[in-house]
């Protein structure tokens, strides 16, 4: 029942779209501001209600937690590809800040990876306090 998961997404950026022309719109921008965004956030949204509660189990409660999983990463593959773009027209200076950001990223992994190791290590707080 995928098919219940497509509808439901559809519902979202649908609404999402509406609304991110019209705050383009209000604010006088010549563009579609937060469409996508918005609709990520109504499927989070509906997906976890509990008017969904009953589409949400079963056979389509896979297929919309399998939409509302792809989602997020097309969303971020989308604002990545206009960030890239923006940078190219930018300049030099917009390029090396973002260059910038993904090597402090990255470097940031070991370090959050550590961090999470020692809580696994020590166990959680409950896990103490118990």
């Amino acid at each position: 029942m995928i098919v219940y998961g497509v509808a439901l997404l559809s519902a979202c950026l649908i609404l999402g779209m509406l609304i991110g022309e019209a705050l383009g719109v209000a604010l006088g921008v010549e563009a579609n501001v937060g469409g996508v965004g918005i609709a990520m956030l109504f499927l989070v949204f509906a997906s976890n209600s509990d008017k969904f509660r009953t589409l949400t189990q079963d056979a389509a409660g896979s297929g919309i937690k399998f939409w509302s999983a792809m989602y997020i990463p097309i969303v971020v593959a989308m604002a990545a590809r206009q960030n890239v773009a923006a940078a190219v027209d930018g300049g030099v200076l917009a390029l090396l800040a973002g260059v910038a950001a993904v090597v402090v990223s990255f470097a940031l992994v070991p370090v959050l990876s550590r961090i999470g190791d020692s809580r696994a290590a020590t166990g959680s707080d409950e896990q103490e306090a118990g």
